[in-house]
Parts: structure tokens; C-alpha cells; sequence
């Protein structure tokens, strides 16, 4: 496919635009291929991105998943009057009861979302710039609503340019740890916590084999998911939960993340407890030299779990990363115990949805009125306790 046709016939100009931004013009690229020189150049040093939205994550997402769910790419590239990229919006297009949607690659399997910036232009970009594109998109008549959820305000000390655009607070928080460089191990985990877990640990070290370690071969990784496919639909089923991981598509998008290579390391890094006998803990996450951020994990169905196991990984894993100098971690979205252990504040996320045209209107107040509901119950213990047995009742 040539890139002009990758394109879908044209490029957006956007005639309001304000002279004031640098964007020059909007491409609309439907194509992973096409887009990939761009995204990638985007993802280097200097610019501003999370590592969800590497292209060696989303793009098996996409074909492997978001096709399944038939959602079609529609990457947005802002450009300046050299054709420089500015900004990669990875988004996928949906189509439910006539309403076309755009949301973030990604779905359920990013902890955020967010676009990929040139380092200046995200540096300064106001609300001419998101004046300018969305002016694009309106012109281009593709898109009813932007639904531009589970986006950090923040990223790395620095704003997130999209939180000019109208928001409210995502459903859920995402817990957070923060991390001095060269402080104190106390500082992250308290002495009386670590020795807690340094007793529950002395019956694993027991253990034949007993190591952590970060799993760094293709066969390594292999043999830690295949565990990990084996044991996580059990853990789901007995927690009664739906088991994301067994829809279509899944189970090879991760596969694929976890052996694509990302510098020295992986696109998804995956931390295990092992001994001879068996895999006893898995976390798994990225990383991009700032921040760990957790995607999945689980543990040994055997009588090894009840040491705690998940929370002796937990320590490690912070443990490792504070002593390279990162200073965030996080444990993905949600309220888990667990989490609260490590993580005493949380990251502010948002959403936002846009209309694009007059019949986005109605579905943009929708999704913004549904997710705001949503957040009240999770808030309500009350509410949020009846909403789970009405689940496991009728799911």
C-alpha cells in the first residue's frame, strides 16, 4: 500500500486554525505501516510520550485485538508547515449505532493513554494548538466524538497539553508510589512492613531454586506466560471476575509485547519469583527509565501462596527500580488492598469527550454522563459492593 493511499485519500488543512499554532495541517493515517516512521520518531529521546503508546505495543493491540473488535486505525498526525510531526495521536475508530467513535489504542490493557508530543511543541502547546486540531478533525467529517479516556494530567513533572480540552475525573484512580533517588529503602517500604514480608520470604527461601529475577530470554518469557495462561483464568474465575485475557486476540497481542525488544530491555518487562519446583509469582509492566507501571500478574495456585508471594515480588520489583534512580511506580488502575500497601496517593487521570459533529453531541454527553455515575458508585462503598453482586449474579 503506498502512503498516499495509507492516507485515505487526503489531507485535512484546517482553514480556522489559529496563526498563532505551529500546526500546518492534520493527516488521518489508516494504516499501521504508513504511520509507523513517524510514531517511531516520535518515541525517541526528547519527545513526550508514555510507554503504553510505543508502537510495538499498540500496533499488535490493534491487529490482534482492536480488529477483533472492529475498530479500524485512525492515527492523527499533527504536522508544522516543514511536515515536521508535532504530535501522534494513536487512535482506533469505532462504530456503534450509527455514532463514530475515537478512542486511545489500547483498550482495557493501557493504564494510560495519551499522545506522543515533539519535546518543544508539547513544551509550549496551548489552546490555540488544541483549537487548530480539533478544527482538522471537524473539517475532515470522519469522527462524531473524541472519547479520550484514563489520561494522566501529568506525565514525568510535566503537563499533559490535552488537559485543555474539557475533562472530568476517570472512574478510577490509579494508586501511586513516589521515589527519592538515594533515599532510604524505609522511605518507600516501611522497616515494619519489610519485616513482615522477610518472614513470610524465609519459608519460600527455603525453597530449592528460590530467586527473583527478571525474565530476559524469548524462552524465559515464553515459559512464564505459558504459567501465567495456565494459572490467571483460575484466579479470575475464583474471584468471579471476567477474564480479559481470554477474548479474542489477547493472549497473542501480549505474547507478542512481551518478546518485542525495547533498548536493552523489553516492550513489557516481566518480574518473577520462582524456585526449581514451580513459578510462584509473576508482575509484569513497563518501564521507560522514570516509571515502572504494572499491567498484569498473578500467583501460585499452591500451598506457596500463603507466604504472600505477590507482595515479596511487590518489594523487589520497587526495590530494583528505586535503586536505578527511577522515581514513580504504579500498580494500574484500581482500589486492590495490595495496591494501598505500597501506593499512598494517586496519579490524577482524566477523561475527556469531544463532539466533533452535531450527532456527537448527544453521545459525548452520554459517555460523560455514564462514566460520572460510574465514578459515584466506585466512590460509594455502599453502591459499589451492590454493583459487584449484581455482577457476579447476572454475569
Amino acid at each position: 500500500m503506498t502512503m498516499a493511499a495509507a492516507m485515505q485519500s487526503r489531507t485535512a488543512d484546517a482553514p480556522a486554525r489559529s496563526e498563532a499554532s505551529p500546526i500546518a495541517d492534520i493527516d488521518i493515517v489508516a494504516d499501521l505501516s504508513a504511520a509507523e516512521p513517524d510514531w517511531r520518531f516520535l518515541e525517541e529521546a526528547g519527545h513526550f510520550s508514555t510507554p503504553y503508546q510505543r508502537f510495538d505495543l499498540l500496533g499488535p493491540w490493534q491487529r490482534m485485538v482492536g480488529a477483533h473488535e472492529g475498530a479500524h486505525p485512525f492515527v492523527v498526525i499533527a504536522r508544522d508547515a516543514d511536515r515536521r510531526p508535532l504530535l501522534l495521536l494513536p487512535l482506533a475508530l469505532h462504530q456503534n449505532h450509527g455514532v463514530r467513535t475515537a478512542c486511545f489504542m489500547g483498550g482495557k490493557h493501557a493504564t494510560f493513554n495519551m499522545g506522543l508530543w515533539d519535546g518543544e511543541f508539547a513544551a509550549q502547546a496551548g489552546p490555540a494548538d488544541i483549537d487548530a486540531l480539533l478544527a482538522a478533525l471537524r473539517a475532515r467529517g470522519d469522527v462524531d466524538v473524541l472519547a479520550l479516556t484514563q489520561q494522566p494530567l501529568n506525565w514525568h513533572d510535566r503537563p499533559n497539553p490535552l488537559a485543555a480540552l474539557p475533562r472530568q475525573n476517570s472512574i478510577n484512580g490509579c494508586p501511586l508510589l513516589t521515589m527519592t533517588p538515594g533515599a532510604a529503602p524505609a522511605t518507600r517500604i516501611s522497616n515494619s512492613f519489610r519485616r513482615r514480608l522477610k518472614s513470610k520470604e524465609k519459608k519460600l527461601q527455603a525453597l530449592a531454586g528460590y530467586r527473583y529475577h527478571l525474565a530476559a530470554t524469548d524462552d524465559d518469557i515464553t515459559r512464564l506466560l505459558d504459567w501465567f495462561f495456565r494459572v490467571k483464568p483460575v484466579r479470575m474465575a475464583e474471584q468471579k471476575l471476567p477474564n480479559v485475557f481470554a477474548e479474542a486476540g489477547v493472549e497473542v497481542f501480549v505474547r507478542s509485547a512481551c518478546l518485542a525488544t525495547h533498548g536493552d530491555g523489553r516492550v513489557i518487562d516481566i518480574h518473577a519469583l520462582e524456585c526449581d519446583e514451580e513459578v510462584i509469582a509473576i508482575f509484569a509492566g513497563v518501564a521507560d527509565g522514570h516509571r515502572f507501571s504494572m499491567m498484569f500478574n498473578t500467583y501460585t495456585m499452591s500451598e506457596h501462596s500463603r507466604y504472600s508471594p505477590g507482595l515479596i515480588l511487590m518489594r523487589n520489583i520497587i526495590d530494583r527500580y528505586a535503586e536505578r534512580g527511577y522515581r514513580t511506580l504504579d500498580l494500574g488502575i484500581g482500589t486492590d488492598d495490595y495496591k494501598r500497601m505500597f501506593c499512598k496517593s494517586d496519579e490524577p487521570i482524566f477523561d475527556s469527550f469531544v463532539p466533533l459533529t452535531s450527532r456527537g453531541r448527544l453521545a459525548a454527553m452520554a459517555m460523560s454522563s455514564l462514566n460520572h455515575g460510574k465514578r459515584l458508585v466506585k466512590q460509594n462503598q455502599m453502591l459499589f459492593e451492590l454493583a459487584q453482586k449484581l455482577r457476579r449474579a447476572f454475569g
